[in-house]
């Protein structure tokens, strides 16, 4: 009996390993990790630009409904109306000027996730002063892919800081 038994749990198990597939993952291992970070680099570019041109239109669509912004001492923008007001608060700014890059693009091998980490300088009006100021500091974004097959951020926070030693090369 313990024989059969153990004949039976083995015939299981490896029916049920050779039956497993994963025809329901959407091309799971067919993702293009690379590719999917240098779409990512050139959509941080276009991101760039926008901000040069204070196009807050094109910087909201870059989030999805329920991204979330993080600027130090500001409230957590969460809806859409609160990330206009965000993105504003700093294009409206006549001493407005951003640059920033990534550092490190990670991508989930799934291909539906990716985060960028960086580093960006910011000059703005000090309220105090009423004088131009620049700060710097890191940045960590996380993309989701939405249905279009596109790349929305979901999660955009800054932590200003000293600029980040040069990577070693």
């Amino acid at each position: 009996m313990k024989h059969g038994l153990s004949l039976i749990l083995a015939g299981a198990s490896a029916l049920a390993l050779t039956g497993c597939h994963h025809d329901g993952w959407k091309g799971h291992h067919d993702v293009d990790t690379a590719k999917i970070a240098d779409d990512l680099k050139a959509q941080e570019a276009q991101w760039q630009k926008d901000y040069a041109t204070k196009n807050i239109d094109a910087l909201a669509g870059q989030y999805t409904d329920d991204a979330a912004i993080a600027g130090p001492g500001d409230p957590l923008a969460t809806s859409q109306a609160d990330r206009r007001k965000a993105i504003g608060g700093l294009t409206n700014d006549p001493n407005f000027a951003l640059t920033f890059g990534s550092d490190r693009i990670l991508v989930a091998k799934s291909g539906d996730l990716a985060s960028s980490r960086g580093h960006y300088t910011l000059t703005m009006t000090d309220k105090a002063t009423n004088k131009p100021v620049t700060s710097t500091g890191s940045y960590l974004t996380v993309f989701k892919k939405d249905g279009d097959g596109g790349w929305k951020a979901v999660e955009d926070f800054i932590t200003p800081g000293p600029a980040p030693a040069a990577a070693a090369k």
